[in-house]
């Protein structure tokens, strides 16, 4: 009877590894959703805001989690938008092969749920984050890395919302801003694209760079969000350049969280 037992695991086992060996050579996911690793924590006020920005600060890591930029296929852009009178906020997530700039996917949704955050700068994190993880979670694949519509470590407490949702996500992000929030710099120079200089905090700690993304433009502030390095991010920010001031999976998220 033992022996009959056994013979039918040893051809169950044979089985599972069968069909996880043609999943795996299909590339078909198993896991239907995008997993959020840490739980998201909302403050009752700015107070404790402050508290968890802190915390969370701490386990920003700020170095690169891979070998060699070359591991990183696909890239995600997220963004949100507001109705006329803010009452209503929208979110979008697109991911994007990083070497064609082609859609792979796309999320976007409708926030139903009441804001419990005010809009405050330096907590933009309290009220776009759950929002945007709304999104993030719904998502079939998972991408390599979070390119941000923020700021990441360029923030007063060092931890911007691609630095705070990096961290809850885990996984490797950049903040890429349309305007500068904090820290000293010079503008590059205005005729060339990809040119860009340093932004250092007032003790001159070095916390992201200023990029002129298209000639005779206004300049982007990329920082490092988490589990990244400044160049491996500015790298990465101008791979995703096309024509547009804005790199590409950000600039279709915009577009597709309006739509």
């Amino acid at each position: 009877m033992t022996g009959k037992n056994d013979l039918q695991k040893y051809k169950m086992a044979g089985l599972l590894t069968a069909i996880f060996l043609l999943v795996k050579s299909a590339k078909i996911r198993y896991n239907f959703f995008m997993l959020i690793k840490n739980k998201f924590e909302m403050p009752d006020d700015v107070r404790y805001a402050k508290i968890i920005q802190q915390n969370l600060s701490a386990k920003v890591i700020l170095k690169n989690d891979f070998e060699d930029i070359s591991q990183i296929k696909t890239v995600a852009g997220c963004d949100v938008s507001y109705s006329k009178n803010e009452k209503k906020i929208f979110a979008a997530v697109v991911v994007l092969d990083i070497k064609t700039l082609k859609i792979s996917e796309i999320v976007k949704i409708k926030y139903r749920k009441k804001f419990t955050f005010p809009y405050i700068p330096g907590y933009l994190s309290f009220r776009e984050g759950p929002v945007l993880l709304e999104a993030i979670k719904k998502l079939k694949t998972e991408p390599d890395l979070f390119l941000f519509d923020g700021q990441g470590i360029a923030h007063p407490r060092g931890i911007g919302i691609a630095s705070h949702l990096g961290v809850i996500l885990d996984k490797p992000s950049i903040g890429c801003a349309k305007s500068h929030l904090y820290g000293n710099y010079e503008e590059p120079p205005p005729g060339l694209k990809g040119a860009y200089t340093f932004l250092k905090d007032d003790a001159g700690t070095l916390i992201g760079l200023v990029m002129r993304s298209k000639k005779f433009t206004k300049s982007i502030f990329i920082s490092q969000g988490h589990r990244i390095g400044l160049i491996t991010a500015a790298d990465i920010v101008f791979k995703c350049l096309t024509k547009y001031r804005i790199p590409e999976p950000l600039r279709l998220a915009h577009i597709e969280s309006k739509c």
